[in-house]
């Protein structure tokens, strides 16, 4: 069988987690459950040494390696997942993904995600460009991120929007939930991520095999120890917002992986919504923008932090 090995350091911050919640969080895109049967079948070492216990506790320090296995052959099937259509032509579809939902399946998780979803409700009209996996998917957001994604429904579309991505040229703001006061009314913030050199499961602002990213914030409203923020991406890296708020000492309420390890508000995820998305229309060469409200979930902490206040 063949397999990848995935290798962290344990920060001190995580010591006495459970070996299986610590794997859960860096890797989101796989089901705790079958993390836990990794474990269990010795898939994960300790310092070198194999170890089988889900609930052993970690220390600060301690090298994890994690020996993934990769499937030989991985088929999508459609399944009948209701989906928040926001827009929808025989170009194009876009859809409010709720927090919670994996946009499409990794080792692990194979069911309940976007593409299984849009699978069913498109047929066999997306297009094929990314392959068995990842049909119709141009862009993404994390698992605990909510909010509006396109999806590609023929190879033209693909190609445009893509076009669009790279030329930097998709409006795409967001508002998310941050620690602390940001004094300034408005900010940006210029720093190259890549995989952060001392665990590879997670990125970081870093000079070592990154890319330019780009964030543009400014502040919606204040409430002393957390700060409502909208954010425009200019670049669209890997974890870009959180990486990047987290770099200047506002890392997003909810972000177990690189925020603070214990939470008062939820460690549910982080605070993230993808509220507005616009392009243009790949045939028709118009400008479109969609936006969703934040949502349920999000509003409740809200109110909490405005009655703190």
């Amino acid at each position: 069988m063949t397999t990848e090995e995935l290798t962290f350091i344990i920060e001190e911050e995580n010591e006495g987690a459970r070996l299986d919640r610590v794997l859960s969080l860096l890797l989101p895109e796989s089901s705790r459950s079958y993390l836990q049967k990794l474990i269990e079948q010795g898939m994960v070492q300790v310092d070198g040494k194999p170890c089988s216990s889900k609930k052993y506790k970690v220390k600060g320090g301690e090298s994890i390696s994690l020996f993934m296995p990769e499937p030989a052959q991985l088929s999508v099937e459609p399944e009948d997942i209701p989906l928040d259509i926001v827009y929808e032509d025989g170009d194009v579809l876009v859809v409010n993904k709720p927090r919670g939902m994996v946009v499409h399946p990794a080792v692990g998780n194979y069911h309940g995600t976007l593409v299984n979803g849009i699978l069913y409700h498109c047929k066999d009209r997306l297009s094929s460009i990314n392959g068995v996996i990842r049909p119709g998917i141009v862009h993404r957001i994390d698992k605990d991120t909510s909010g509006l994604l396109m999806i590609a429904k023929n190879d033209m579309a693909h190609e445009s929007l893509s076009e669009q991505l790279a030329a930097h040229t998709i409006t795409r703001r967001y508002v998310a939930l941050v620690f602390h006061n940001l004094v300034e009314d408005e900010g940006t913030i210029d720093a190259s991520i890549g995989r952060d050199p001392k665990n590879r499961l997670k990125m970081a602002v870093t000079s070592q095999n990154s890319k330019r990213a780009v964030t543009h914030w400014r502040a919606l409203e204040r409430f002393g120890a957390y700060t409502l923020i909208e954010a425009r991406l200019e670049t669209g890296r890997t974890h870009q917002i959180r990486v990047h708020m987290a770099y200047i000492h506002h890392p997003l309420v909810g972000d177990m992986v690189y925020g603070p390890k214990r939470q008062k508000l939820t460690e549910e995820g982080q605070m993230l919504h993808a509220q507005v998305l616009g392009f243009i229309h790949p045939r028709t060469g118009e400008y479109m923008e969609f936006q969703r409200p934040i949502p349920e979930e999000f509003k409740r902490i809200l109110e909490r932090v405005r009655g703190q206040r």
